[in-house]
């Protein structure tokens, strides 16, 4: 059973691909797709690229040319709630189009045709990406980022949000997650890719799970941050996290 793995920088996968054993490189849609094995377990490695139609695509593709059995995004995303900080670790649970709104005809940020606002995980597959972190964490801390005060990062689980917009102000912080919140939605980080692809698995019925480590508060500081952060950091956290993922599969 092939795992797909996504991220939406070359700079998420970077470690990947070189760890990638009997590698061959497919072209589709434009796209580049590194077959092999990785820890012994036979894998798919693509970018989604960024934002959301970009990562629809992606994800579409693995379900119909390559017959994935399951995809597992990695990458960074700016955190939003209570208590997230910048080199702590979101587990997706679910997730929320927050550029989503077709009312009044339909509920805010509902996807026309789903159940609900929210698009759920599968919950299988993220148990056993959160106890991957929560493995990390504990035994390979020395390896990741440390936050700025000094603590170790922790791992969060919960609501993630996506949509087509890089979030680089607090004040655009706040109106994206207070009304959410608001609403029972308490996200807790916001990114531009997740959403799409939870979408396209709930469609084609494949289990999808999602880590991502937060670069930056998606706020006046974020466009300084997040650079820094993805040159510096993201690529170790994959190694990391997949590693171990793979090995518990």
């Amino acid at each position: 059973m092939t795992t797909a793995i996504l991220s939406a920088l070359p700079e998420e996968q970077s470690g990947l691909i070189t760890s990638l054993e009997r590698a061959r490189r497919v072209m589709h849609a434009g796209r580049s797709f590194w077959l092999g094995h990785l820890y012994d377990r036979p894998v798919v490695l693509a970018l989604s690229g960024i934002g959301k139609v970009a990562a629809a695509t992606t994800a579409t593709v693995l379900a119909e040319r390559f017959g994935v059995a399951r995809i597992v995004f990695t990458g960074v995303a700016g955190g939003v709630g209570e208590g997230v900080q910048v080199g702590d670790v979101v587990v997706a649970q679910d997730y929320v189009q927050h550029d989503m709104d077709a009312s009044p005809l339909f509920e805010r940020w509902l996807v026309p045709g789903y159940a609900g606002v929210r698009l759920p995980c599968d919950t299988a597959l993220t148990a056993h990406l959160s106890g991957a972190v929560s493995a990390c964490l504990a035994g390979d801390v020395a390896d990741f980022h440390s936050n700025a005060d000094g603590r170790r990062p922790s791992l969060h689980q919960g609501l993630v949000a996506s949509g087509d917009r890089f979030v680089t102000c607090a004040q655009v912080s706040r109106a994206l997650r207070e009304p959410l919140v608001a609403a029972g939605h308490d996200v807790l980080a916001v990114e531009m890719e997740g959403a799409a692809v939870a979408q396209v698995c709930l469609d084609y019925g494949l289990p999808f799970a999602a880590v991502r480590t937060i670069s930056d508060r998606a706020d006046d500081d974020a466009h300084v941050d997040f650079p820094v952060f993805i040159q510096t950091v993201a690529s170790r956290y994959a190694d990391h996290i997949v590693r171990h993922l793979l090995q518990s599969l």
